[in-house]
Formats: C-alpha cells, sequence, structure tokens
C-alpha cells in the first residue's frame, strides 16, 4: 500500500492518493483542486487510476473532481446522504468559496459497511455522520482516513447544512474509538494522528 498526500487547492485539504503497490490499481480521496498536481504523479508513477472517492460533498474536498473525471473517465464514489450535495453549486458550497463550481453527478453511492476493492486492497466504509449527512471515514489495512469527521486533537465543524454536533461525537466514539490504539488517522486537514492519541489528548472525545 502506497499512500502519497497532495496539499490540493486554495483550502489546501489533504488529498490522498492510495495505491495498490501489487497492481498500481489507485484511489484517488477528496480531490479538493489542483488537478494538474493529482494527474501528473500518477502519470509519473505510472498508476492506475480506478476511482474517486470523496469522504463528503463539500467544495474544499471536491474541487477537481470534474477535471479528474474528464480526463480519466474514472468513477465517482459518494455515500448515498451526500448524493445530493455534487448537483448544487449552492449546497457543496463551491459557489460561496472562491472556487470553480461543481456540478456533477455521482456513479456509486456508498453505505456503511461497504467493501471496494483496490486491486489487492480492501477499502471499508465507516459511516461517520455529523460534518454532513453523508460523511464516511475509509479504513485500509492499519490506516483510517477521516475526511472531517476527526482530526489530531479536534473535529469537523458541525454548523453547516446536514451538520451534528450531536451525531459527530456518537460517530467518533462508537465507530472510530473502537479501533486500536496503533490505527493511523490521515484526516482532510492538518496533520496525521492515531486512535490512541486521540483517545486521550482530543478534548471533544474525552468530555
Amino acid at each position: 500500500m502506497i499512500i502519497e498526500r497532495i496539499p490540493a487547492g486554495i483550502y489546501a485539504v489533504n488529498c490522498y492518493v492510495l495505491t495498490c503497490e501489487e497492481t498500481k490499481k489507485t484511489a484517488i480521496i477528496d480531490p479538493g483542486g489542483d488537478a494538474d498536481d493529482i494527474i501528473s504523479y500518477m502519470k509519473q508513477h505510472h498508476l492506475q487510476p480506478e476511482m474517486i472517492i470523496l469522504t463528503h460533498g463539500h467544495g474544499d474536498h471536491i474541487g477537481a473532481i470534474q477535471e479528474i473525471k474528464a480526463q480519466m473517465n474514472i468513477p465517482i464514489y459518494i455515500h448515498k446522504d451526500d448524493g445530493y450535495m455534487l448537483k448544487d453549486p449552492r449546497k457543496n458550497l463551491t459557489s460561496l468559496m472562491g472556487m470553480q463550481e461543481v456540478q456533477v453527478e455521482a456513479d456509486i453511492f456508498l453505505s456503511d459497511g461497504d467493501i471496494v476493492e483496490l486491486g489487492s486492497l480492501r477499502l471499508h466504509v465507516i459511516h461517520t455522520p455529523g460534518h454532513t449527512r453523508g460523511s464516511i471515514c475509509i479504513r485500509v489495512n492499519d490506516v483510517i482516513f477521516s475526511g472531517d469527521t476527526l482530526f489530531a486533537q479536534s473535529i469537523g465543524r458541525t454548523d453547516l447544512d446536514g451538520g451534528s454536533f450531536e451525531l459527530i461525537i456518537d460517530s467518533i466514539k462508537r465507530k472510530l474509538m473502537v479501533f486500536n490504539d496503533e490505527i493511523k488517522v490521515l484526516p482532510g486537514h492538518g496533520s496525521s494522528t492515531t486512535i490512541g492519541i486521540e483517545r486521550t489528548m482530543n478534548p471533544f472525545v474525552n468530555q
């Protein structure tokens, strides 16, 4: 498993390029912008793009999906509860973020417990509502891509459409804190962390 972090877009979201080392099959997680940089990395390393996976439907995480899809013709995956956001620039906030508006249809809708195969890798979908209705985390081996649900010693904001403080806390405690301390957490913004660090140091988890 190879993971490359590419700070993407005007909000420098953590876009992750996840590759099965055996097959070179690749998933792009949250391409928030800078499509040329993301595509250039994949071409440079002779990767085989298979899919775009979105942890949720906000503009800072989806800014490059139209360009990447147009150039690479790969499907867009998102949780079924956030699918509506991609079709409306007001709902996905791209009309308010000073960026190109995104208006696109998802190809595949995800649900809690789904497993997406990427070469020899198995991507486990964890529905973690709270930041948005359809926010997900993705577990692959000993890594969790946490989107804007869980950050290093913080959590995602809950004051936007579909957000809920009660739900995000429940999602984190009930669906993420069940994993071993050693599991690495790769969030949508900021630095990486681990479940163990967040279990002991995150003030929202410990309240």
